[in-house]
């Protein structure tokens, strides 16, 4: 008899419902062509885009976990983003949740715009407003706006001290949640909670057993960014605090450092068993 193929997900992928370039239904439709069993959609702060990608995976035969990544700060103010697997996109709590996020980047954005107005910088917030497509606007939106305007030449220089990089001329705090209260809410949600890319993140090792004791689920040890011998750690710590692994492109479309999907593909036995820690949540 023969063997079926190994199948694969890339369980973090981002949409124009938050910043990514394309519609949900594009980002499963090109998951499709990379032959991608699973996916995850992990737009920051919004789960508005999982009902149309939903209908284009059961179209494309693909299997679609409905997710997003929570931005979060810690105590000294560093950004530390938790992924949110099988959370019910119903659930009013973390619905309300969401809305208290997405509504700071807004005033967020808003606040930043007029900073660069105040040093002649001619940044429209109508132009902003027009590239984000919608109420989920965030700094990558200001910065293609500045493009746009010739303040920078790419988006990449708009993240300077200069300009909107954290604690920048003209950067901006957001509404904080922290990393503890965003595995609170995912897990009253019915979600399970990921670390997101800990490397770029710069968890240390007593950083992630802390947050396993407070109820963290798993870590996104397949990242991109992350070297082979980071890899390998986060699967050790993993192992030692019984986490769940998962791993994920953090894919963008034509955003930033362009298409990263198929740089990751994260075997199945990892997919089986954050599903199974989905459903005892759920349960």
């Amino acid at each position: 008899m023969k063997a079926s193929p190994p199948r694969f997900a890339d369980l973090q992928l981002h949409s124009n419902a938050s910043d990514g370039s394309d519609r949900p239904s594009e980002v499963v439709r090109r998951a499709a062509r990379k032959g991608f069993a699973a996916i995850a959609l992990t737009d920051h702060d919004t789960m508005e885009g999982v009902p149309e990608a939903a209908d284009a995976a059961a179209l494309a035969g693909i299997e679609l976990i409905p997710a997003c990544e929570l931005s979060t700060l810690d105590a000294t103010e560093r950004q530390i983003d938790i992924l949110a697997y099988g959370v019910d996109p119903g659930h009013e709590g973390f619905r309300a949740t969401l809305s208290t996020i997405r509504s700071g980047r807004l005033g967020r954005a808003f606040l930043m715009v007029q900073r660069l107005n105040e040093l002649g910088y001619p940044v429209s917030w109508e132009r902003v407003q027009a590239i984000a497509g919608g109420e989920n606007i965030g700094r990558p939106h200001v910065a293609r706006a500045m493009v746009e305007a010739g303040v920078v030449p790419t988006v990449k220089h708009a993240f300077t001290a200069e300009f909107i990089l954290d604690g920048g001329r003209c950067y901006v705090q957001r509404v904080k949640i922290s990393p503890e209260e965003a595995i609170d809410e995912i897990h009253g949600a019915g979600g399970v909670a990921v670390a997101a890319h800990p490397g770029r993140t710069g968890l240390s090792d007593t950083e992630i057993a802390t947050l396993a004791d407070q109820g963290l689920d798993g870590i996104e040890v397949f990242y991109p960014r992350h070297s082979s011998a980071e890899s390998e750690r986060f699967g050790r710590l993993a192992t030692q605090h019984g986490l769940l692994v998962t791993g994920g492109s953090d894919d963008h479309g034509s955003i930033n450092e362009g298409r990263l999907m198929g740089r990751v593909r994260l075997p199945w036995e990892h997919v089986e068993r954050l599903k199974s820690a989905i459903h005892r949540r759920a349960s």
